[in-house]
């Protein structure tokens, strides 16, 4: 497989003459638009690119995954030029209408389509999940952190290899607990078993959360604000408070204070894909205790900036996978008015260190669990 490196502003390609107007359409692989991660993201880096280059954009959200070859269909017929599939699910309906339409060209978010019209755009989730892996390890109150999963898949061991990989480089004592919401495309949109699997992971004793499971994440996320926190009588058989509380100085919102008693250490939520902080003010003040202590931000928003200015900027195409990691921007974490103070000014500083580190390839981060 041929894999090329791409800049944050455009794809390292040859560039020939500019396009003339154009339009660009993106297919969803799901029903679900504004989730409020993955494919919110993906929209508002095309909506992006649109202010910018004046292309056109139209979209297709298919009812059912048998809709998604019909809409990709459909825009080519329309005369659409540049076609993006969100998600590996649009991959082999790509491949198929590739093949079909010579004269349009196709990228796939998360899989390499087959076809020397198409390229995938394909992220290295498993640095940005390092970085705040290594957060959950030092933030950890209990030495013991969950990842709740979406899909049962390769793309989705990344995302927890590398979580995994950077808690245990932070605190090699320190337990992952990890769990997937299942193995077909519904997994991604139940958030009831999300919470369940969050909900079990808590009365194990983990106080963090991170979750890479699209729309089924946002239960994880309701049950760490339900919880709130962990009571010294919550924590299982044995187990005791590390010293850790790093949210000890953080004023406390109303409703935490009444069933969180003094000695209790909160619980967070890490976000992914989206910078997700600001959904974890439960009071509508960024000053008090947020309950997202951080959000691992998958730039698939840059991803297809960039190949929408490439085409733009009538650059040569070559298929194969465009990869986007932190040497490209890629990938990272989010430090906002939501969350700056459960991240010190020491922890920036050395996760700024970690990241040259896996840059220069001193730290290679793994990708199977």
């Amino acid at each position: 497989m041929k894999k090329w490196i791409a800049t944050l502003g455009i794809l390292s390609l040859a560039v020939s003459s500019a396009q003339k107007p154009f339009d660009v359409g993106i297919i969803f692989s799901n029903s679900i638009k504004n989730d409020r991660s993955f494919n919110q993201r993906t929209f508002e880096g095309l909506q992006r690119a649109s202010k910018v280059f004046g292309n056109g954009v139209k979209e297709f959200i298919p009812s059912d995954p048998t809709q998604i070859e019909v809409g990709i269909r459909k825009m080519v017929s329309e005369g659409v030029q540049l076609i993006v599939g969100v998600g590996f699910a649009s991959e082999s309906a790509i491949s198929a209408v590739a093949k079909d339409s010579p004269n349009t060209k196709f990228a796939v978010i998360d899989a390499v389509p087959q076809g020397s019209n198409t390229t995938g755009l394909v992220s290295r989730e498993q640095e940005g999940s390092y970085l705040v892996g290594y957060i959950a390890g030092t933030s950890s109150s209990t030495g013991v952190v969950g990842f709740v999963g979406g899909m049962d898949i390769p793309l989705i061991h990344k995302f927890e290899a590398g979580y995994r990989a950077g808690v245990l480089r932070a605190c090699p004592s320190c337990t992952v607990k990890a769990e997937y919401v299942g193995t077909t495309p519904s997994a991604w949109d139940d958030p009831a078993k999300a919470k369940e699997i969050a909900a079990k992971q808590v009365a194990a004793g983990a106080d963090i959360i991170y979750a890479a499971a699209g729309a089924s994440g946002n239960g994880a996320l309701d049950f760490v604000k339900s919880q709130r926190c962990l009571n010294t009588n919550d924590l299982p058989s044995g187990m005791r408070f590390k010293s850790t509380n790093i949210a000890a100085n953080v004023p406390k919102p109303a409703a935490y204070s009444k069933v969180c008693q003094s000695t209790s250490r909160p619980v967070f939520f890490i976000g992914v894909d989206s910078n997700q902080n600001y959904l974890g003010d439960t009071d509508k003040n960024p000053k008090t205790l947020n309950v997202v202590l951080t959000s691992m931000e998958k730039r698939v928003d840059n991803a297809v900036y960039a190949i929408v200015q490439a085409f733009s900027k009538g650059a040569a195409w070559r298929s194969g996978a465009v990869e986007f990691g932190l040497k490209e921007f890629g990938v990272g974490y989010a430090v906002d008015e939501y969350n700056s103070a459960l991240i010190p000014s020491g922890l920036i500083a050395k996760i700024a260190q970690i990241k040259q580190m896996i840059i220069s390839g001193k730290i290679v981060v793994p990708t199977k669990r």
